[in-house]
């Protein structure tokens, strides 16, 4: 196919609305994009087991992990960028003296510092997945593509000013992620379309966070979601519906795509 596309979707407020549903219509719409002969991928801030029952439903096998830092192509690793371990040691060592909590992340699970802790518990919660992080403090020996830390807003700069080797992104009130400085799902994406070969002006991407930035600013067919965050329309270069309100179909259509 001469104008095939590939277009990268995020998860959450993109195809999974607040209650972490998938649309009918947003189904519908990538089983048509694909019958049209487009590559279909996701990039997303959770880790591969997070969403490995959406793939599934959808028949994705190429996607974009942890906000860049964990890339498969066709279900090839293709792209791995774990955490500095000695930065993180140290950083362990300071959130202790805050006793801010850590969950550790690699592509098949996430364990705790600690037995338990609310906010662990509310912010995890609130993705709506069956797996919960356990207690396992020694887990972080171990190739890890990103941490969760857990702190009332602002009080992760304490970290930030120390930590330059990692980027730190809010993803809840009481949650923020821990990434390698300079990641971002647009240098994810990247390493796949290098390898199919396809011109970024044939890249589409789908967000509605401030995770989405790069991505929905660097290719020309970035489209926020009409429940996204303010930044994330100031990135993009198109805006569609809710997710609750066909926003991928919507978005598609305004794409040419469908």
């Amino acid at each position: 196919m001469t104008n095939q596309h590939i277009v990268f979707f995020d998860i959450d407020g993109t195809l999974l609305d607040e209650e972490k549903n998938l649309p009918l219509s947003a189904k519908q719409a990538i089983q048509q994009l694909k019958d049209n002969g487009h590559e279909v991928a996701i990039a997303t801030g959770r880790a591969p087991f997070m969403y490995k029952d959406l793939r599934e439903k959808l028949g994705i096998d190429t996607y974009v992990s942890f906000n860049g830092q964990y890339v498969v192509l066709n279900g090839e690793v293709i792209y791995k960028n774990p955490l500095d371990p000695k930065s993180l040691d140290k950083m362990v060592q300071e959130m202790n003296e805050y006793n801010h909590p850590i969950v550790y992340m690699d592509h098949v699970d996430m364990k705790a510092n600690v037995p338990e802790h609310d906010y662990i518990t509310e912010s995890i919660s609130s993705l709506k997945i069956d797996q919960f992080p356990t207690y396992d403090p020694e887990y972080k020996n171990r190739e890890l593509y990103q941490a969760l830390i857990f702190c009332e807003e602002g009080e992760e700069a304490v970290y930030e000013k120390q930590f330059d080797n990692f980027d730190f992104i809010r993803w809840h009130e009481l949650s923020t992620d821990v990434i390698p400085a300079g990641g971002s799902k647009a240098e994810g994406i990247e390493k796949i379309i290098e390898r199919l070969n396809i011109p970024e002006e044939r890249v589409a991407t789908f967000g509605d966070s401030l995770n989405d930035l790069e991505m929905l600013s660097q290719y020309p067919l970035g489209v926020a979601m009409g429940n996204g965050h303010d930044r994330a329309k100031e990135a993009a270069h198109f805006e569609t519906n809710r997710v609750d309100e066909d926003g991928v179909m919507q978005g598609l259509k305004l794409l040419g795509l469908l």
